[in-house]
């Protein structure tokens, strides 16, 4: 029988806890997922938002990946704390660094995922995680990369060049009443990637509350075009109930005090 994917269903998957190790040596604690009994087709590093503001590798749009698609779009999904970040998986190493010692932190997740022969590497940025991704992320390994909520507030032009000369697909998932930068803007500051994609999503704000789905069905298409989205709403199978009360006051408290015009916001699943 059926039953609803709710936002704290947790659909079958392998998962194990990991450490990654860096350059300039220090550890960093995740998680990788991946399908049970088949390998997967593409795999998701995700580079979580701000750690100051409370993001983590368990926000909720990461989380909620690593809970879903493995079961649901055969994607493997590697997330961790980059540096001095906490959640219940632990505490990585370090102190924040204000987008400088993170590339340190990006470098070892995306070696990790090519020495475990994890296939088609995509990195997924959310808010400061896509400034890693754009400042970092270039490498030889990764296929491309999707930002969801770029403020491009650490990111420099000469990133943005980078990515354009290497010709890798990169895609903005940008909310219609995002608090940094909404599409229009985004389309012009992004010009500058002839191949970048900037999608507006109507109705979303900053931190994707009440529309994750709608992120994870856009991420889907792109790294498994094979998968018919939107992705199934209901499981006929297993599924275990994740605890994200520990989450609670973290998802929107980050930017509580940020007004914003537009829709007010909708509470946190």
């Amino acid at each position: 029988m059926s039953a609803s994917i709710r936002a704290s269903s947790i659909l079958p998957g392998r998962r194990e806890d990991i450490e990654l190790h860096t350059a300039d040596g220090l550890c960093l604690v995740g998680e990788l997922a991946l399908p049970v009994d088949r390998p997967p087709v593409a795999t998701l590093v995700c580079l979580h938002p701000l750690p100051t503001h409370g993001g983590m590798m368990d926000s909720h749009v990461f989380r909620k990946a690593a809970w879903r698609l493995p079961a649901l779009a055969d994607v493997a999904v590697l997330r961790f704390n980059t540096r001095g970040t906490s959640s219940v998986r632990g505490t990585s190493e370090g102190t924040f660094d204000s987008a400088v010692g993170e590339r340190f932190d990006v470098a070892a997740a995306i070696e990790y995922a090519e020495f475990h022969e994890l296939p088609n590497i995509w990195l997924i940025g959310w808010s400061f995680g896509t400034d890693l991704a754009l400042r970092y992320g270039c490498d030889p390994a990764v296929t491309g990369a999707i930002l969801l909520s770029p403020p491009l507030r650490f990111s420099e032009p000469t990133d943005l060049t980078q990515w354009a000369e290497s010709g890798k697909p990169l895609t903005a998932l940008v909310p219609e009443f995002d608090d940094y930068l909404r599409p229009e803007q985004a389309r012009e500051r992004f010009a500058a990637v002839p191949q970048a994609e900037v999608v507006g999503v109507p109705g979303a704000k900053h931190l994707w509350v009440g529309d994750a789905e709608t992120a994870l069905d856009e991420v889907v298409r792109r790294v498994n075009p094979a998968v018919s989205v939107p992705l199934p709403t209901t499981w006929d199978g297993p599924m275990e109930t994740g605890d994200a009360s520990a989450y609670a006051d973290r998802t929107v408290a980050a930017f509580s005090d940020t007004p914003v015009p537009g829709p007010q916001q909708r509470q946190a699943d």
